[in-house]
């Protein structure tokens, strides 16, 4: 069997963000799939090395701080839910960093509350979203398009609205990112 036919993803990299109290399925069934895929994926939060324990106590490691990431050096990015988001998107670092995978055009997948995060950003404003239903009219007052579905995709956005429809955004993310 060839490699690209195993891992469709080889060659391409994921940015995931991450800090406490993070939804624990949002973040590691998209890093756990896509490796599968044959990406490669950094976790990224408000410091390198450190741990996040996520919203049902399950542990995470960033590889890197975000800061110091740079939406050229990846392929597409992946916003997890819970608590988190609300906390990030107060930092200057992560809405640039959003801002610069919009201008790129690549992949940005958001999913549950992840949304508030491109919300604070400023790039949802006619797109077509979803979301977690406690965050529908932040995503309407953005300017997004929402749709209560599994997942939506728009341009090189993908939404979902919570865990159970992992498996709806992660096909919908892979499919982006082999198709472009």
């Amino acid at each position: 069997m060839s490699q690209s036919n195993d891992l469709p993803l080889h060659g391409q990299s994921v940015l995931i963000l991450t800090g406490d109290i993070y939804e624990d399925l949002e973040l590691w069934y998209p890093k756990l799939r896509l490796e599968e895929a044959g990406a490669s994926t950094t976790l990224a939060g408000p410091a390198a090395a450190t741990q996040y324990v996520g919203k049902n106590g399950y542990p995470c490691v960033s590889d890197a701080a975000i800061e110091d990431m740079k939406a050229t050096d990846f392929d597409a990015l992946v916003v997890p839910g819970g608590f988190m988001p609300d906390k990030l998107r107060r930092d200057p670092a992560v809405l640039q960093l959003v801002r610069d995978f919009q201008a790129a055009e690549k992949p940005i997948a958001a999913i549950c509350h992840g949304g508030w995060i491109p919300i604070s950003a400023g790039v949802y404003r006619g797109v077509r979203v979803t979301g977690s239903p406690g965050i529908k009219d932040d995503l309407v007052n953005a300017g997004g398009l929402y749709e209560d579905a599994s997942v939506v995709v728009d341009r090189n956005h993908v939404t979902s609205r919570r865990p159970d429809d992992l498996p709806d955004f992660c096909r919908e993310l892979i499919r982006l990112m082999l198709n472009g």
